[in-house]
C-alpha cells in the first residue's frame, strides 16, 4: 500500500471517529448537563483502545485491512454497551445495549473467521458468512 493510500485510509477512520470523540470530550469536561465522570471516562477508554486497534499496521490488502480495523471498532461498541448496562436506566437503551453486545459478538466472530481464511490465502470458501445478526 502506498503511503498516500495509507494516509487516506487512516484519515477516513479518524474523520469517522471525530464527531463521537468531540461529543465525548464535551461530556467528560462537564459541558454536557448530567455528565457522569465514570461513564464518560469509560467511553474515552473504549474510544482510545479502538483508535489504537484500528490504527495498526496495514497489510495493503483492502479486504484484510477493513476486517482488521472493524474488529476493534466492534469490540469498542461492546465495551460501550457494557458501560451502558452499568450506568443507563432507560429500559429501551438497556435493551439496545444488550442487542449491540449480541450482534457485535456474532459479527466479530464472523470477521475473525473470514480474516483467518483471507490471511491463509483461501478466499474461495464462503464460510464464515459476514451477516452477523442482520440476517
Amino acid at each position: 500500500m502506498t503511503a498516500s493510500r495509507r494516509a487516506v485510509v487512516l484519515g477516513a477512520i479518524a474523520a469517522a471517529a471525530a464527531p463521537a470523540r468531540s461529543s465525548l470530550a464535551q461530556h467528560a469536561s462537564g459541558h454536557h448537563a448530567g455528565a457522569e465522570p465514570e461513564f464518560s471516562a469509560g467511553l474515552h477508554r473504549s474510544m482510545d483502545a479502538m483508535m489504537r486497534g484500528m490504527g495498526g499496521a496495514l497489510s495493503g490488502d483492502a479486504d484484510r485491512d477493513f476486517l482488521a480495523a472493524m474488529i476493534p471498532h466492534h469490540e469498542a461498541a461492546i465495551e460501550m454497551a457494557r458501560l451502558a448496562l452499568v450506568h443507563c436506566r432507560d429500559p429501551l437503551v438497556r435493551q439496545l445495549a444488550d442487542e449491540i453486545i449480541a450482534s457485535q459478538q456474532a459479527e466479530i466472530a464472523s470477521m475473525r473467521g473470514r480474516l483467518r481464511l483471507l490471511e491463509n490465502g483461501d478466499s474461495s470458501q464462503e464460510y464464515p458468512a459476514l451477516s452477523g445478526t442482520r440476517g
